[in-house]
């Protein structure tokens, strides 16, 4: 068996605890207006085998062990490649390393066997109404992120929500308020919530392979204003949030 990895990122330290190898797979059935990995939209060779992975793991286990660090799969979607992500899953298990998977929930069905086997999962929420949702990522509606969610609240493996703000999207008190409630009413087991200002640091890679950048004339979000409302938001979810943890 083998998967299609885009790209490896030897020490992450933005995509779960400590030091982290991130492997971005190739493949997505969202095209959120503002990806910044256009160039794993689309599946390419397959490049990789779980034992390739695992191996390579294990020589960075000495720096996963120092700050409780681990294994990170992104995207691209890494659940379009689901056979291939549960069979690496497995072996880096034995190996007692700590897996997480970077998600927007939008997979093929079933994934009880992928939840007995990682233990983090970083939830990306796009929008949390069917019209954002469809308005950001092209795709229809909330439903399949809906079919994972459920799924996933069955389990305990632990939540880190991912919001991106958006210029004149979703930077508003209203929305603020209106995401705490979304992720009170259907999401378990949430250990923390992550706000990501939107950039236009991908703009380049659309530009080399000539795909219209569809935020083109969007400014950055301003991380002042982005901390605000993220203050906004914990006041909100701040209750909630001291039950949970």
């Amino acid at each position: 068996m083998q998967g299609s990895i885009s790209s490896i990122e030897t020490f992450g330290l933005v995509d779960g605890p400590g030091i982290r190898t991130v492997f971005f797979l190739n493949g997505c059935n969202l095209r959120c207006k503002y990806c910044h990995n256009p160039e794993t939209w689309k599946f390419q060779e397959m490049n990789y085998t779980p034992e390739d992975i695992v191996k390579k793991c294990i020589r960075n286990k000495p720096y996963y062990r120092r700050n409780n660090g681990g294994v990170t799969f992104s995207g691209g979607e890494p659940l379009l490649q689901y056979d291939f992500l549960i069979d690496t899953c497995k072996k880096l298990k034995k190996e007692n390393i700590h897996i997480a998977i970077d998600t927007a929930g939008v997979g093929l069905g079933d994934y009880k066997e992928l939840f007995n086997n990682i233990d983090l999962v970083l939830l990306d929420i796009k929008h949390i109404t069917n019209e954002g949702y469809k308005e950001v990522t092209g795709h229809d509606s909330l439903d399949k992120f809906f079919e994972f969610v459920e799924q996933l609240n069955k389990t305990n493996v632990e939540v880190w929500i991912r919001q991106v703000i958006i210029p004149e999207v979703n930077d508003n008190k209203d929305y603020m308020k209106d995401l705490s409630e979304f992720i009170k009413k259907h999401i378990k087991n949430v250990k923390r919530v992550d706000f990501l200002p939107y950039h236009k640091l991908g703009q380049e890679k659309y530009e080399k392979l000539n795909i219209p950048y569809p935020y083109k004339d969007k400014v950055e979000m301003d991380k002042d204003k982005c901390n605000e409302l993220y203050k906004i938001f914990e006041k909100e979810f701040e209750d909630y949030y001291e039950e949970i943890i």
